[in-house]
């Protein structure tokens, strides 16, 4: 398995390289068999995918991912606003308001790219460009510690606790205060933790056993409590419960092995459970999870153009274009390859290279 997940990564790296455009951004999606680029856009799922390409670079640092996060930086940063105070917002081009997990996601990205690079010049380069938007998100931050999931361009927060953008926000803070010395964060990411978790499972459990809130939230929540049961700044058996637990909802009750769509970003959650499992010498958990990421990675991983084990499908339609070597489909029979369905994906086969096929 560990050499199919390095065949992977290395098509996904190359994937999210050829479709980085000339000023930093990436083609949201491409059809493999029509040849053709929608004209879509997100901007949250732009942020991800230079996300993803900082992971990749922690992962494996090059010259050539470094030079593309830059080029994705310089985007992001000639599209960002500095208000009176000295907080920064993303004005993604042509869209009317920011999102919180655009923020966020350049936030992390960032922290990978910094944590990644020890060279004192990008340090001091981009160290005013992440406290500006750190500092941004600090605000977007409610007294009851859900975040405000949209701004307008003045930097005024409006919007609902989207548990999408509230997951993102949370692991933004979580990886600042652990990678980046913000210890003064920490008692704002336990307090968001408590609530998210009472707010996005508990209630939305009782709610709707199957719930939609969950399952927005899941993978960030789950990523965000990794972050904080192996720190030191809280009970790590709480945060590996909370782990635990939804994890094997994931498995049991919303069923992600049976879905039809791609579920990459159910096992950036379920890894990291995982692994938390293994630290807390929960063999019971550590066999089921195991067994179900390497069943369900192994299932995602054929429905990658140029990959590994390519399904059916991709097998009557092969392709060298490299618009689309390394993309992954959202179906095992739709050629739309998204740039967010590939960085989840290859992001969780980073972390079970990290973890589980070391």
């Amino acid at each position: 398995m560990r050499a199919i997940l390095d065949t992977s990564l290395e098509r996904g790296r190359s994937f999210l390289l050829h479709n980085q455009k000339a000023e930093g951004n990436f083609e949201y999606e491409y059809n493999f068999v029509d040849r053709t680029f929608s004209p879509d856009d997100n901007q949250v799922r732009q942020a991800g995918a230079l996300w993803g390409l900082a992971l990749i670079h922690h992962d494996n640092p090059t010259v050539e991912t470094r030079e593309a996060l830059e080029r994705g930086f310089a985007f992001f940063r000639e599209h960002a606003k500095t208000l009176p105070d000295g907080r920064m917002i993303i004005a993604y081009p042509g869209d009317d308001h920011g999102g919180t997990g655009t923020v966020s996601l350049v936030i992390l990205a960032l922290t990978e790219f910094l944590r990644t690079e020890g060279s004192i010049a990008l340090q001091e380069k981009y160290q005013p460009f992440y406290e500006g938007l750190l500092q941004f998100l600090r605000t977007l931050r409610k007294a009851d510690g859900h975040f405000d999931s949209d701004y307008d361009l003045s930097g005024q927060s409006y919007g609902y606790a989207d548990p999408y953008a509230n997951g993102e926000a949370l692991l933004a803070m979580a990886k600042a205060a652990k990678y980046r010395g913000h210890s003064e964060l920490w008692g704002e990411i336990l307090g968001s933790a408590h609530r998210m978790h009472q707010t996005y499972i508990t209630d939305a459990l009782q709610e709707d056993p199957d719930s939609a809130t969950t399952k927005g939230f899941y993978q960030w929540g789950t990523m965000s409590f990794f972050e904080i049961a192996t720190s030191n700044k809280a009970d790590p058996a709480l945060f590996t419960t909370w782990a635990v637990n939804l994890a094997e909802w994931m498995i049991d009750v919303h069923k992600t092995l049976d879905r039809p769509r791609n579920t990459a970003y159910a096992y950036e959650g379920i890894i990291s459970a995982w692994e938390l499992a293994r630290r807390a010498g929960d063999q019971t958990a550590t066999e089921k999870l195991g067994h179900v990421i390497g069943e369900g990675l192994r299932k995602l991983t054929s429905w990658q153009v140029g990959g590994p084990i390519p399904n059916e499908y991709l097998l009557r339609n092969p392709t060298d274009d490299p618009h689309a070597v390394g993309g992954v489909m959202n179906h095992r029979a739709e050629p739309q390859l998204r740039i967010d369905v590939t960085q989840h994906q290859m992001h969780a086969v980073i972390l079970a290279r990290r973890y589980v096929y070391r």
